[in-house]
């Protein structure tokens, strides 16, 4: 570029071989003697700075530009004698690649503890992606780079992953309810961290143009437990699940015409009548106790699902009224409660939310609107 010469005018140029460069000092080991006239070539996606003395002279867009410094040459060279002909009028002529950084990769090392609404302190780890560009060209000079001779996404990656990480933990503690849930609001919780991200970016000078959430994932031991809840959850009981694989067997031996397949069958002949007659006696019996009778709420005795008071203790099966007290049943008539002997208010005052107002029942001990403790 013949930025050391003594006598021809330099000319500055950067061109960006690997996609990653974002920063280049030209020269690259400490400053020079540019001189008056020098040029400077920025290309549209770049932005070049131009310092001269130790300070930012002016920050020029696409084009040809001209250097107008001290240094003239052959006459810079005289007057530089007293320091050993070396001038003392320094410059250095940094380029700023201001295109968009795709692909930038952030995640957590190690799981994070959160909890769950339902499966209670689980560990998650997540990862994802972001892409970035530079618009505050002598900001970021200033803040990150200093007098580095140059400066790749590689530089800053991790960083930036790490104030990612911060932020997506707090965001994640005020947002998660149960994991279950997570795939379905990925790209809505990328764009709630992508706005909490832009002022931590800007400080130096950065902008998040993008952020995806890739995965959000618990450790193995967490994603078996769900695994066996949803097996669960297909299967109501155990007897559905011996009475699907006895089926299963018998189908499989029906495929085998070979002794093991005829021994099987036999076995499976025995055993068919006390299958068929367990399943008619849970049949005829009923599989819930709801379809013979109830229980009483007062003294728990069995009674018949028609009765309008229990004929062991007399409690009134059917509610037209609770004590407001101790929630014993009463009748239409009753003036006290025949357990606690609370008076009978039949005008209830309403329930109302100290918090949002909402009126509520006044057996409520939460609110319906908010959910705050009544």
């Amino acid at each position: 570029m013949g930025q050391n010469n003594a006598v021809f005018l330099e000319i500055f140029e950067w061109f960006d071989k690997t996609g990653q460069e974002i920063v280049q000092r030209i020269p690259a080991e400490g400053s020079a003697e540019i001189k008056f006239g020098a040029q400077m070539i920025v290309r549209e996606s770049q932005v070049g700075i131009f310092f001269y003395n130790g300070k930012a002279i002016h920050v020029f867009g696409a084009g040809r530009h001209t250097l107008k410094i001290a240094n003239i040459p052959i006459l810079n060279k005289i007057l530089s004698i007293p320091w050993g002909m070396t001038s003392p009028l320094r410059a250095e002529a940094y380029f700023i690649n201001m295109k968009v950084f795709l692909d930038l990769k952030w995640g957590t090392r190690d799981p994070v503890a959160f909890k769950d609404s339902e499966l209670g302190l689980i560990r998650l780890r997540a990862f994802g992606m972001f892409n970035i560009r530079i618009i505050q060209p002598l900001l970021f000079i200033n803040s990150l780079i200093g007098t580095m001779a140059n400066f790749t996404t590689a530089d800053i990656e991790e960083y930036l992953g790490k104030v990612i990480v911060s932020r997506f933990n707090d965001y994640m503690g005020d947002n998660l309810d149960i994991i279950l849930n997570l795939p379905g609001k990925y790209e809505a919780w990328a764009e709630g961290l992508q706005k909490s991200l832009t002022d931590e970016f800007s400080r130096f000078g950065l902008g998040l143009t993008d952020l995806f959430i890739n995965s959000i994932t618990p450790p193995p031991e967490v994603q078996k437990l769900m695994d066996d809840r949803s097996a669960l959850g297909l299967l109501e009981d155990m007897n559905k699940l011996m009475q699907l694989k006895a089926a299963t067997a018998m189908e499989k031996a029906a495929e085998n015409p070979g002794t093991a397949g005829q021994g099987m069958s036999m076995g499976l002949g025995f055993m068919m009548p006390s299958m068929i007659s367990r399943m008619m006696d849970s049949q005829a019996s009923g599989a819930s106790p709801k379809e013979t009778g109830q229980k009483c709420p007062d003294c728990g005795q069995m009674i018949p699902n028609d009765a309008g008071f229990c004929p062991f203790c007399g409690h009134q099966i059917m509610v037209f009224e609770q004590c407001d007290s101790c929630g014993k049943n009463l009748s239409v008539s009753a003036r006290f409660c025949p357990r606690c002997g609370t008076k009978v208010e039949k005008k209830k005052t309403a329930k109302f939310c100290q918090a949002c107002g909402t009126q509520n029942l006044t057996n409520s001990s939460y609110c319906n609107n908010c959910g705050e403790q009544l």
